[in-house]
């Protein structure tokens, strides 16, 4: 099954729930259910409290990641969150298209919130519930899609090997022989087994 970015961005607001991703004061990993509550040209808009940990990581290390799930096929957004001006406004918008929202923050305590948006950065979709696997990046905005996985060099030989250690069927004959991108795992195997080391992680 074949996706574009435009339903990546639908399965997004559908979902809503999503885990952001950030670095705090001492270099650790932290997570947390953060909901996707606008998206707009490309971009993926949330709101958190001023008082809360996340908002300082994100200040202090702005490169984030967010990662939805749902029946196992994920999206993961990674870029860099940008606080937003004209809080009262974005603010506004995203209670509006939210109502929830008003029973957490109600009245004008919705102010203790910044809104912040994610642009120019990569979203990946990643589908396990068929055969092969599928997966495909998209650039959003200006960021670009980083090369991910491995790839068979001219130093290939033809000895199948590699057809033989793929978990998805995802090699293919040829000279050299050939890794469909969308359909692999990133598991190395082909890497690992190769007699001729014609494999490299790009």
């Amino acid at each position: 099954m074949m996706i574009e970015k435009e339903e990546c961005f639908k399965q997004l607001r559908e979902v809503i729930d999503a885990t952001l991703s950030t670095v705090d004061a001492n270099g650790n990993p932290q997570s947390r259910i953060i909901d996707i509550m606008h998206i707009e040209d490309e971009k993926i808009f949330f709101l958190t409290a001023r008082g809360k940990d996340v908002y300082t990581e994100i200040l202090n290390h702005p490169q984030v990641s967010y990662l939805c799930l749902n029946n196992n096929k994920s999206i993961r957004i990674s870029g860099e969150a940008r606080k937003l001006d004209d809080q009262k406004y974005w603010i506004d918008l995203m209670f509006e298209e939210n109502n929830f929202l008003n029973n957490v923050y109600p009245d004008d305590a919705r102010y203790i919130l910044e809104p912040f948006c994610i642009e120019n950065g990569e979203m990946e979709y990643f589908d396990l519930t068929q055969k092969p696997i599928f997966r495909k990046s998209f650039a959003l905005g200006n960021g670009k899609v980083t090369p991910k996985g491995f790839e068979i060099t001219d130093s290939c030989v033809g000895c199948a090997t590699c057809f033989g250690a793929c978990p998805q069927q995802a090699v293919s004959e040829g000279t050299p022989y050939r890794i469909s991108q969308e359909n692999c795992l990133h598991c190395g195997r082909c890497f690992e087994n190769c007699p001729m080391a014609a494999i490299i992680k790009l």
